[in-house]
């Protein structure tokens, strides 16, 4: 079926680290989302839906700011970093069943310079917390408390049934920093690492070591999304979405008592976003992975179907994820070595590759994209991009 909906706008600030940052986590969304506008060629009037990430803004604070005087569709989607993603998916079909003609999706915070440690978890902040009441009860008593401790029981279950190694997860985070050295709007351009520095630095989460994980950084992106009969009166090249899916695991809100501790909302949303686009894994010519840590990519590279369960260390090793490789990944340097923007920067640098305009880094005949997201504890989503 020829697509109905496209991105027609992108847009991102600067990326950086540096401590007391004056710009709030809505000025940087504005800023964002002012240059995909401008982008898309678009007026802020012509915006009448937004979806913000959650917990970040609310939809009537990008209207009043931005001058978007006719919104009729605001949405969050509570998934985490698969939010954005999974957003898209909506927004292609807000605009084609006419719940909206453009969509604004935003997203961005101070993730260095407004990081604070959190002692105590409050009833009103249990909802933004994966996991809920769970993770209160259960994981942060007993030290359980951030990402890399949640996600590294899955890294090493994969380690002891499947033989993965450390090195193995070097070559992404290696593969994500050699892609950075391309970019200079990352935080990492200028940066090399090797596989010695990887295995030399410390370890957080066994078997997470501080270079498995991604940055904390200040930033912001945003795209816009519209039909393919309105982007045809507007001045840029619009980015076909072919399809887009989003599941949750079960139970979505506790990891360690699954019946697979493997299977993602990824493992649901892959197979129906590949029916629905008429396509396979094989004819993917560069993927955007959430990369929050390095296991996770191994494993969502699994679970879309790039190969076998089992079988990612193999894949990602001797260069088949780097620019040149059989499936390059995150050419932009990803959340680890670009900017961590909650993945929207992952779908920004796919609309680059699919227009032809990611210069030194560009993958050469990229036709077809996958983004995807990972939230919470493996909510998962993905979109399929094409070429106009």
């Amino acid at each position: 079926m020829k697509p109905q909906a496209c991105i027609v706008g992108i847009g991102e600030t600067d990326y950086c680290r540096k401590p007391g940052s004056k710009m709030s986590r809505l000025k940087l969304q504005l800023k964002a989302s002012s240059h995909a506008l401008a982008d898309a060629g678009l007026s802020p009037v012509f915006i009448d839906g937004i979806m913000p990430f959650p917990n970040l803004g609310k939809a009537e604070e990008f209207a009043a700011n931005l001058g978007c005087e006719n919104l009729r569709f605001a949405v969050t989607i509570n998934m985490g970093g698969a939010a954005p993603v999974a957003s898209l998916e909506a927004a292609a079909a807000a605009v084609t069943e006419g719940l909206a003609n453009y969509v604004l999706l935003p997203a961005g915070w101070n993730g260095y310079s407004g990081a604070r440690v959190r002692e105590t978890v409050s009833d009103e902040a249990i909802t933004s917390l994966p996991g809920g009441a769970i993770a209160r009860d259960y994981y942060l008593p007993f030290g359980f408390t951030a990402p890399p401790h949640w996600y590294s029981v899955i890294a090493r279950r994969h380690m002891h049934e499947f033989g993965t190694t450390s090195e193995q997860l070097g070559a992404i985070a290696v593969a994500m920093r050699k892609h950075a050295q391309f970019n200079p709007k990352a935080v990492m351009y200028g940066k090399p690492m090797t596989m010695y520095d990887y295995l030399d630095s410390p370890m957080l989460a066994d078997p997470y070591r501080f270079l498995d994980c991604c940055l904390e950084t200040d930033g912001a992106a945003a795209v816009v999304v519209t039909t393919m009969e309105r982007a045809a009166d507007l001045p840029g090249k619009p980015v076909p979405i072919l399809s887009g899916a989003s599941g949750q695991p079960y139970p979505a809100d506790e990891i360690t008592n699954r019946k697979d501790i493997f299977r993602t909302g990824l493992t649901i949303a892959a197979p129906e976003a590949f029916e629905k686009a008429g396509l396979t894994p094989d004819d993917v010519d560069f993927a955007m992975i959430y990369d929050c840590f390095t296991f996770e990519v191994l494993q969502q590279i699994e679970e879309v179907g790039f190969c076998k369960r089992g079988e990612g260390g193999d894949f990602v090793s001797e260069g088949r994820i780097e620019l040149g490789g059989e499936l390059p990944v995150n050419t932009h340097g990803g959340l680890m070595a670009e900017a961590h923007v909650l993945g929207m920067n992952h779908i920004v640098e796919a609309v680059r590759q699919l227009r032809g305009d990611a210069g030194e880094r560009q993958v050469r005949g990229a036709e077809v994209g996958v983004v995807t997201g990972w939230g919470d504890f493996g909510d998962g989503s993905i979109a399929i991009l094409g070429r106009e």
